[in-house]
């Protein structure tokens, strides 16, 4: 069984700086990513707000600067999806489908996932019209109709990001006025591929091979309606990547993991950092922040229990 110092569960920007300075510290340090580094970041098209890029600078590209940096100094990232850890012993189990590690310490900076409507056709047309991401798909949609499903800035966001390639641009929200920015919010009303349904809920996704229409409801006077659209990109919210614990660290009543100032768990040496921490901010810039105090109290966790 390998022995790390620490290991890092989650490349997103929280994971990766996380291992940026611990492995800068010269801590043995191991990287677990289930997926693609950068995790939701590197599926934004733009990223106008983190320092630094005054033009903006795409997540993806953000994130693999992240990467390379980061494994410039040593740190060691493999691609497997942590399926337990182990909390019994002085040294920490983490459990992925290939293999068993074991961990002096822990940063536990897994992210959130896409949540889901939970309507029928959501889960059938996933891959097949249903997206969680307009940056990996919006190509396949080309001067076709799409949806898109919420009203906070990645909604927005996204959905003047699809215009570049849908002839038409659906933003459905439940309420009358959206939650996004309002720079972001200005680009949407000004864009006129985009057209706005308010106080709309999807109800159900249809079609046969692919997405074909959907079933809506208005939330005001409760009549239902059917929109024909090629495709429907949902961003509704996130949700912790947390089921993995399995209720061994004290989280939050919506699954977030609850952290003192020092970014400590309920668990002596388990640390989290980035979104899957419960807080108040969840932006790259707060994650990176995240991952840097976390590195820090490891290596003050590290050393005061070598001293014992």
């Amino acid at each position: 069984m390998e022995k790390y110092d620490v290991i890092i569960i989650g490349g997103g920007p929280a994971g990766l700086t996380s291992g940026l300075y611990t492995a800068r510290a010269r801590i043995k340090t191991l990287l677990l990513e289930k997926g693609t580094p950068g995790g939701q970041a590197s599926m934004t098209e733009l990223i106008e707000n983190y320092p630094g890029f005054p033009q903006g600078i795409s997540g993806l590209d953000l994130m693999l600067n992240f990467q390379e940096q980061a494994t410039r100094f040593g740190l060691e990232m493999r691609y497997q999806e942590v399926i337990e850890i182990g909390l019994d012993q002085v040294l920490k189990q983490v459990k992925t489908e290939e293999n068993c590690y074991q961990a002096r310490a822990v940063i536990i900076s897994s992210g959130a996932a896409p949540r889901k409507l939970g309507i029928t056709g959501e889960e059938q047309f996933t891959g097949r019209g249903v997206s969680y991401c307009a940056t990996c798909d919006g190509a396949f949609f080309q001067d076709q109709t799409v949806a898109v499903v919420g009203g906070g800035d990645a909604a927005v966001e996204e959905a003047v990001y699809l215009t570049r390639f849908a002839q038409t641009v659906y933003l459905i929200h439940r309420r009358g006025a959206l939650r996004a920015a309002r720079v972001v919010q200005e680009r949407a009303f000004n864009n006129p591929k985009i057209r706005f349904l308010w106080h709309t809920a999807v109800k159900e996704i249809q079609g046969k091979q692919k997405v074909e229409k959907l079933i809506l409801e208005n939330l005001q006077d409760n009549q239902i309606s059917e929109l024909n659209v090629n495709g429907v990109f949902i961003y509704i919210g996130v949700d912790p990547n947390t089921r993995f614990l399995q209720q061994r660290i004290t989280l939050s009543p919506e699954g977030y993991i609850e952290t003192n100032n020092q970014l400590e768990t309920s668990v002596p040496g388990i640390f989290a950092a980035g979104d899957v921490r419960n807080k108040e901010l969840r932006q790259v810039s707060t994650a990176v922040g995240d991952g840097a105090l976390a590195a820090l109290a490891v290596e003050r966790y590290l050393a005061a229990e070598t001293k014992i």
